[in-house]
């Protein structure tokens, strides 16, 4: 419970729980910067209070892109929960400051501890986390899913179920296995796919700066809606030049972790659109932050994602729905297609290609605990 009148909460922290689990995955997935198949690893964080609310969130880190799950575990279990036992988890804003001033990086941590103290403090206030950050905006969310098998055949069938499902927006992983592949591979995209589904382009920084842009213009001729990251991350002034040689928007998501790159990619003209991931930012309010920057220079937004949970899954919703700048639908559909099974007690809400933001207290939908514990592999108390 929280007082109601001037003086402090009497909600506090007792306990924080770090477990990490391993998920098997049904598919898959092939980037430009690196595979990942078999299982993924996350760091779940389980954060309970004086007045028996528990809150959750989920690290997912990538070790090509955020960091390894020993790190974030770390990070969350010597680092950050010193500033969370017997501390008020409706100060959001100074625990988050605190966390940065704790340990460097570990966008993902951060991003996990942050949304379970939101969760707890939609539980205790009775209001979704989209209204704790402002009110939505929108009330569902369209998916995109990633189009990343190195099995042609295999991915194209996926492709058609989903499809099939009302998803409409698929995002093709190239820069892996050729210039000529990737185009082959779009070309029978284009074939076989109803004409209404949208396609996007993701090199995950694995085109060579040299020729980038005689490539690209091949790629245009498949329609895009954009190409994403075609080279590495730090290569921004190439980024720049393929953005200004291009007719398809450029849109930029390891160029930009920080509000400070945010800012840098803005004023630079770098790219058309940049991609708003919580892992990559270090939570939803960083990533609200780094959409701000680029709603002032008219860049638009995509709701991107890692190897997440439905839990993580959530909080990116709440996000997207309270932040109209991220407007070019999201990419949740991990819980759905990729994992074994999810974590929450029931199905992230997918209706017909479309995420439903959820209209109960907190992230929204309860975790399996048990499920939890079934795919642990380590727990940290």
């Amino acid at each position: 419970m929280r007082s109601t009148g001037t003086g402090p909460s009497t909600l506090a922290i007792t306990a924080l729980t770090v477990i990490i689990t391993e998920i098997p995955v049904r598919l898959m997935r092939r980037h430009g910067s690196g595979d990942v198949g078999g299982s993924v690893k996350n760091a779940i964080v389980k954060i309970e209070t004086n007045a028996g609310i528990t809150g959750w969130g989920d690290a997912a880190p990538w070790a090509v892109f955020t960091g390894t799950i020993e790190a974030t575990a770390a990070a969350l279990h010597v680092y950050l929960r010193p500033l969370l036992i017997g501390a008020d988890p409706f100060r959001i804003e100074a625990l988050m400051d605190q966390a940065d001033h704790a340990v460097v990086g570990h966008p993902e941590a951060k991003a996990a501890m942050e949304m379970a103290l939101f969760d707890i403090m939609g539980q205790a206030s009775g209001l979704p986390v989209a209204e704790l950050l402002g009110g939505r905006c929108r009330d569902d969310i369209p998916v995109s899913f990633s189009v990343a098998d190195p099995d042609v055949d295999r991915d194209m069938e996926m492709v058609r179920r989903v499809y099939g499902e009302g998803l409409r927006r698929f995002k093709m992983k190239t820069g892996f296995a050729g210039h000529a592949a990737d185009l082959k591979r779009m070309e029978r995209f284009r074939k076989e796919v109803p004409g209404d589904a949208e396609l996007r382009i993701d090199y995950n920084q694995g085109m060579a700066t040299y020729g980038a842009i005689r490539q690209l213009r091949d790629v245009e001729a498949f329609k895009p809606t954009f190409i994403e990251q075609p080279v590495p991350g730090h290569h921004r002034a190439a980024l720049a030049e393929i953005t200004r040689a291009l007719d398809t928007p450029v849109l930029a998501d390891e160029s930009v972790f920080t509000p400070t790159d945010a800012l840098q990619v803005a004023a630079g003209r770098m790219a058309d659109l940049v991609s708003i991931k919580i892992m990559k930012h270090g939570g939803m309010l960083a990533g609200r932050k780094v959409s701000a920057i680029c709603e002032a220079a008219g860049i638009a937004c995509c709701g991107g994602d890692m190897f997440e949970t439905g839990i993580a899954h959530l909080a990116g919703t709440h996000m997207i729905a309270a932040t109209p700048n991220i407007s070019l639908g999201c990419e949740f559909y991990q819980a759905t297609y990729f994992l074994e099974r999810d974590l929450l007690a029931a199905p992230f809400p997918i209706e017909n290609g479309r995420v439903i933001v959820p209209k109960t207290p907190g992230l929204g939908v309860s975790v399996d605990e048990d499920r939890v514990r079934h795919y642990a592999v380590e727990t940290l108390t």
